[in-house]
């Protein structure tokens, strides 16, 4: 398996990022998809819109967040082993546009994913 690591959109594209995936469901403010550079943007992946407006970054409220979001993750099983397969041929970025780089959606899913390869 090759790695999956996560960044936010706001940094530059690397040549090492691999396979760069968008997991937010709304496009990130004052990037362009040219600057983007991405292979993909799954939404299906991102936290529903009901729970990443209760989370609204708040940290305190990340651990139940983190529940949360790992439950509706189970609903993405097909998701999830589109992204393992694609870590079986090459790296895998996760892009994310939270300010907050220690308590967002990228650091839950890439959690699950690693407990399932």
């Amino acid at each position: 398996m090759h790695s999956i690591k996560i960044k936010r959109i706001y940094e530059t594209p690397e040549d090492d990022d691999g396979y760069r995936i968008l997991i937010d469901r709304l496009w990130p403010r004052g990037i362009s998809k040219n600057n983007a550079k991405l292979d993909e943007w799954n939404k299906e992946l991102a936290p529903s819109t009901e729970l990443r407006k209760w989370f609204n970054h708040q940290t305190e409220l990340f651990p139940e967040f983190s529940k949360k979001y790992k439950s509706e993750l189970q609903q993405q099983k097909p998701a999830l082993q589109h992204i393992l397969d694609i870590t079986k041929k090459q790296s895998v970025c996760l892009l994310y546009g939270a300010k907050d780089e220690h308590y967002n959606q990228a650091v839950v899913l890439k959690s699950v994913l690693n407990s399932l390869e």
